[in-house]
């Protein structure tokens, strides 16, 4: 979850927001490859499948950002 600090630079500094997106696609993008190729437990898998979901609601709040 993005905390309040985070959000209001993102909404004062354009190119704040545009890194943060670019930074969370990105963890994305290596986290879904990671699930992909995956050799992890069931636990791991789990974990970081639930970080990818955080990320993603993250992501959708950001691009909402005017």
């Amino acid at each position: 979850m993005i905390d309040d600090f985070t959000l209001e630079q993102c909404r004062k500094d354009r190119e704040i927001l545009q890194l943060k997106i670019k930074n969370l696609e990105h963890g994305i993008n290596e986290a879904e490859k990671m699930i992909a190729e995956s050799h992890m437990n069931d636990e791991a898998l789990t974990f970081l499948r639930r970080k990818v979901a955080e990320s993603n609601q993250d992501l959708a709040i950001l691009y909402l950002i005017p």
